[in-house]
C-alpha cells in the first residue's frame, strides 16, 4: 500500500472518529452531564453511553477537538450527578448499592422504562469514570476532585451483593421483583465487569467468581478458527475498548495457548467468512460487508421476497454462524475491529462509505443496514438516527488503533491491574 493510500486512510479515520465524537457534544444535557442513548427524539439516557462519553473526552482533548478545561468540567459535572443521585433503589430512583438503572430520564436522571439495575452497564460507566481518573492527573482543584469522586463512586459499589449469594454475578435487579433469574454465563462482554468487581477496594467479588464464569465458556472450531464462541461481535469487543489483552493470559487462555485479543481477531475472521459463505443468501453480504452484532433492525415482520419467506427482527443480538440472522449488517462493528484486523476492517469501512455515500457524507456511521429489505427503499433498509454505544466504540477503538491512548491510560490504572491479577492474568504488560 503506497504512501498516498496510507495518508488517505488516516484522513478517513480522522473524519469518522471526529464525527463520532461529535455525538457526545450534541446529545449531552449540560445541566447534569448525562448523555442520550440515541439521537431519536425523547431517547432516555443509557448509563453505558455516559461511560463511553467520559472515556471519549480525553480522546477529544488529545486530538484537539475539545479544550482540557471543558473536558474536565463536563466530567466533573457527570461525576457529581452520580455521586449525589438517589441510591434508595426505589422505582423512581437513579440506582442502588452503587449501581445504576440501565436507562434514566435525561433531565431528572431518574429511572425510566422500568429498566433493570444493570451490572454490565454500570461496569461500562465505571470504566469511563476510571479513564477520567487516570487522565485528569494535574494538581488543580477540578482534576483533584475528579479523582476523588471517581474513587468515591467506585468504593460504594457493593459487588458482593450483586452475586446474590452465588459464585457468579447476577445480570440485573429490579425493585419490583429483586434479582433477575439469570447470571453471566458463557463468554461475552462481561470480562471488564468481573475485572472491576474483583478489584473493588471495599466489597469485591468473591475469588471464585471469575473461575465460575470461565467454566461456562464454549470453545468452538468454526471455519478452521478455534476460539471462544459468542455470536454477536460486540461481545468480543466491548471490554477491549479499555483493556489491552495482547499477550496477557488467564488460566483458560494459557491452556488454549491463546489470548483474548487473538480470540477476537479470530471471531472477526469467522464473521467475514460467514458473510462470504452467506448460507441464507441475503443481499449484499461479502468480503467487505460483514458485521453481525446487537443492533437496530427493520422491525418484527415476515415478508415474501423473491419467492422466499424472510423473517426480520427489530433490535436484536444477531450472531454467527448460529444466528439469528435476518440480513442486517452493523457497519460500526467493522470500525471497532480496526485494532484487531486493520486491513480487512478498513476495506469494509471503505465499502460502506462507497455503498452509502449519502448517509456517510457527514462521516457518522448508522447502526445498521439491510439490503434484502427493499420495500420502502431500493437501496434497502437503513437504521434511523444514531446510537451512542456505536459512536463511543468508534471513538475509542479508532483511537486504540491510532495511538493506543485508552489502553495506555488503563495500564496505569491500579484497579485494572489489580482486577486482572486477581482474575489470574499474567505475562505481557502486567
Amino acid at each position: 500500500m503506497g504512501e498516498q493510500q496510507l495518508q488517505s486512510d488516516e484522513v478517513l479515520l480522522e473524519e469518522l472518529q471526529r464525527a463520532a465524537f461529535g455525538y457526545f457534544l450534541q446529545e449531552i444535557n449540560l445541566d447534569n452531564g448525562l448523555v442520550a442513548d440515541t439521537t431519536r427524539e425523547g431517547a432516555p439516557v443509557s448509563i453505558a453511553v455516559v461511560g463511553f462519553a467520559l472515556a471519549s473526552y480525553p480522546v477529544g482533548v488529545e486530538r484537539g477537538w475539545m479544550d482540557r478545561t471543558e473536558a474536565a468540567a463536563r466530567t466533573l459535572l457527570t461525576l457529581r450527578f452520580f455521586l449525589n443521585s438517589d441510591q434508595s433503589g426505589k422505582p423512581d430512583a437513579t440506582g442502588y448499592k452503587g449501581f445504576y438503572y440501565h436507562f434514566l430520564d435525561l433531565v431528572s436522571g431518574k429511572r425510566v422504562w422500568q429498566s433493570e439495575l444493570s451490572l454490565a452497564d454500570s461496569a461500562f460507566l465505571l470504566a469511563g469514570i476510571l479513564t477520567a481518573r487516570v487522565y485528569f492527573d494535574e494538581s488543580i482543584q477540578t482534576e483533584t476532585e475528579i479523582r476523588e469522586l471517581a474513587d468515591a463512586l467506585y468504593h460504594r459499589m457493593d459487588w458482593r451483593w450483586a452475586q446474590d449469594g452465588k459464585s457468579s454475578v447476577r445480570q440485573g435487579w429490579k425493585p419490583e421483583c429483586g434479582f433477575l433469574h439469570y447470571g453471566w454465563e458463557g463468554y461475552d462482554e462481561a470480562a471488564i465487569l468481573y475485572i472491576l468487581g474483583l478489584a473493588s477496594p471495599t466489597r469485591p467479588l468473591s475469588d471464585d467468581s471469575f473461575p465460575t464464569w470461565t467454566s461456562t465458556y464454549q470453545w468452538e472450531n468454526i471455519y478452521g478458527y478455534g476460539h471462544l464462541y459468542s455470536g454477536p461481535l460486540f461481545t468480543h469487543q466491548y471490554s477491549h475498548a479499555w483493556i489491552d489483552f495482547r499477550g496477557i493470559q488467564d488460566r483458560f487462555m494459557r491452556e488454549k495457548k491463546c489470548d483474548y485479543f487473538e480470540n477476537t481477531r479470530r471471531a472477526i475472521h469467522v464473521q467475514r467468512e460467514y458473510a462470504l459463505r452467506n448460507p441464507h443468501e441475503f443481499k449484499g453480504y461479502g468480503e467487505n460487508c460483514w458485521g453481525f452484532t446487537a443492533s437496530d433492525g427493520p422491525g418484527t415482520k415476515t415478508l415474501r421476497i423473491d419467492g422466499r419467506e424472510r423473517r426480520f427482527l427489530g433490535y436484536a443480538a444477531r450472531g454467527v454462524p448460529f444466528g439469528p440472522d435476518d440480513g442486517t449488517i452493523s457497519p460500526p462493528v467493522a470500525l471497532a475491529s480496526l485494532p484487531f484486523t486493520p486491513a480487512i476492517a478498513l476495506s469494509a469501512v471503505r465499502h460502506f462509505c462507497e455503498r452509502y455515500p449519502h448517509i456517510t457524507s457527514g462521516y457518522r456511521i448508522p447502526s445498521a443496514v439491510n439490503q434484502t429489505l427493499t420495500e420502502s427503499n431500493p437501496e434497502g433498509w437503513i437504521s434511523e438516527g444514531y446510537f451512542g454505544l456505536d459512536q463511543g466504540m468508534i471513538v475509542l477503538m479508532i483511537e486504540n488503533h491510532r495511538s493506543q491512548l485508552i489502553w495506555k491510560l488503563m495500564q496505569k490504572c491500579p484497579y485494572i491491574r489489580k482486577g486482572l491479577h486477581n482474575a489470574g492474568f499474567r505475562k505481557g504488560w502486567l
